[in-house]
């Protein structure tokens, strides 16, 4: 029975002789570092190979335990070992665990520590795990002391849903942030990220990019593309800098700051921002300094000295404001009543309201609203007023609170002005209450002036052909002759007045329906200021002259 515990025996003789090498390697080999302590080994050998220098063998029989080394608060497991009680090193072989101070565990196949150091290079099937995310490569580096790991062979993180791969990282314990480097890819349920660098932080889920860097979200719908900012992978929702493009295939978003967040669906762009539609034939761009969007909903909101360029092919409409607004107009409808100024075949009407269905999907589902100090700009007609309607469903703008209407040598203003455009061109202008059109004849200060509760204008070929006038209609009408030579001014008063041009925009025709009051007056027996109708104002001064005016102010 006693042979069965001489090899116990011998372990103890066999571990007594190594604390007292690895004493005398201390004393002997000074700046080693903190002593590798020999914790168990069902199997030890001890080899001197000089008489400085000793290595310890360790290593676990067949249902034993682990061989167990440590160093401060680290500890080493394998199922063998080779200790350097001279340079205080280690050499692990098959499944080897170092547990570092229960914060961080690596597992390899093969490690190589040098105590002195503190430094651990681990090999095949090498896993890192802090308890929140998993690395994974065939070789790795580990400072113990200031708790780095570092591989520059290919690696991957598995941190819950997101997986992260690249060919160099640097993991940083104490912080929980994994520095990936050169062809970085980070695939999530719901993002794909591709870029050359990239921080991670595995205990909050934020992704830093500090490179050209591109996220694919919404099953690869949406694309933005950035080179600095974050993105919080838990929340969903991140800040990007250095001018980012987020574009889906509707449009392009572009900006030199963004806040996005795919949990709401809200996002805001601030500094510079460029909206482009796909489509480049109908549908609009926008420019501004900020604008928040609801993606859900197919909202935004445009200020700080946003321009609205609605597509209308060559002859493309500016329009700006203080702010704009846009949404569906089906979501619109639901709540309020909106008249329909154009019926189901297109022509336009002022009937009451019929409710024409609209696809809630349609690239047509959508309506502006703009406010305060409102120009708009197109090459043949312009205006400005203090708020606007306008709806890609029937490419009508309604224009409130003083609005001013100009087309060629023609002022157009009153309580309420709605513009039709129709193949890319104005088709019908139609004026609500104190209805006052004014043309400037020639270059000289006489005007011609037609007044009316409403007007009913018509365009053809960008020009005003005719003008129809009702209720309480006046004209003040300055005649010529076929060389432009004045012959008198007349001023009339009806119920209602139809006037044609030509192609000249010079009056062709003045037409007074249910009987007129007309009074002719010689050019030099009347004075022209008392001609002026009442409300007269030459507003001139306050027309857009070109888009490059608009996109100026």
């Amino acid at each position: 029975m006693a042979a069965k515990y001489i090899p116990y025996l011998l372990i103890l003789l066999l571990t007594a002789r190594s604390a007292a090498a690895q004493r005398t390697a201390v004393d002997t080999a000074k700046q080693v570092g903190t002593t590798l302590l020999i914790k168990h080994g069902d199997l030890l050998r001890m080899d001197a190979i000089d008489s400085v220098h000793t290595l310890t063998s360790l290593s676990k029989i067949k249902g034993g335990r682990q061989s167990y080394v440590s160093q401060d608060k680290t500890d080493f497991f394998a199922d063998s070992m080779v200790v350097n009680h001279y340079d205080n090193s280690l050499e692990a072989f098959g499944n080897v665990h170092i547990n570092d101070a229960d914060s961080v565990h690596t597992y390899a196949q093969y490690v190589k520590y040098l105590g002195k150091e503190k430094k651990a290079f681990l090999k095949r099937k090498v896993r890192l795990t802090d308890g929140k995310g998993e690395l994974t490569t065939e070789e790795l580096e580990y400072d113990v002391t200031v708790k780095i790991g570092t591989y520059l062979k290919g690696g991957k993180l598995v941190n819950k849903k997101s997986v992260l791969t690249s060919t160099e990282g640097y993991y940083y314990g104490e912080t929980k942030d994994v520095i990936f480097k050169k062809k970085v890819v980070l695939i999530d349920p719901e993002y794909k990220v591709i870029t050359d660098t990239l921080q991670y932080n595995t205990n909050t889920e934020i992704a830093n990019f500090t490179s050209p860097t591109t996220i694919y979200s919404d099953s690869g719908r949406r694309t933005i593309k950035t080179r600095l900012g974050y993105f919080d992978m838990k929340n969903k929702r991140g800040i990007l800098n250095k001018r980012s493009v987020a574009e889906d295939s509707t449009a392009t978003f572009t900006a030199d700051d963004m806040a996005v967040d795919d949990s709401t669906k809200m996002d805001e762009f601030r500094g510079n921002v460029v909206y482009r539609g796909k489509d480049t034939a109908k549908g609009y761009d926008l420019i501004a300094n900020n604008v928040k969007t609801n993606r859900k909903k197919d909202i935004f909101l445009a200020t700080q000295k946003p321009i609205l360029i609605i597509k209308q092919g060559k002859d493309s409409v500016f329009v700006t404001a203080d702010t704009f607004y846009s949404a569906r107009l089906s979501d619109l409808k639901k709540f309020r009543q909106l008249p329909d100024v154009r019926d189901s075949a297109g022509r336009d009407t002022l009937s009451p309201p019929v409710d024409y269905s609209i696809k809630a999907d349609s690239s047509n589902n959508k309506y502006f609203e703009a406010y305060y100090n409102v120009k708009i700009y197109m090459d043949s007609v312009q205006s400005v007023c203090d708020s606007l309607f306008y709806s890609l469903q029937d490419s009508v703008f309604r224009l409130f609170k003083n609005p001013v209407l100009w087309s060629r040598n023609s002022q157009v203003t009153g309580d309420t002005i709605y513009l039709y455009i129709k193949n890319k061109n104005p088709e019908r202008l139609y004026v609500f209450e104190n209805a006052m059109a004014i043309g400037r004849v020639d270059s000289t200060q006489y005007f011609n002036q037609a007044k009316s509760n409403t007007i009913n204008a018509r365009f053809f070929d960008g020009k005003i052909s005719s003008l129809h006038l009702k209720g309480s209609a006046e004209n003040v009408y300055y005649s010529q002759d076929e060389k432009n030579r004045f012959r008198s001014v007349d001023k009339a008063k009806s119920s209602a007045i139809n006037i044609l041009f030509d192609s000249n925009n010079k009056v062709r025709r003045i037409s007074y329906i249910q009987g007129y009051d007309d009074i002719q007056y010689p050019m030099r027996q009347i004075n022209h200021e008392e001609l002026k109708l009442r409300g007269f104002k030459w507003l001139e001064d306050r027309r857009p002259k070109s888009k490059f005016d608009i996109l100026g102010n």
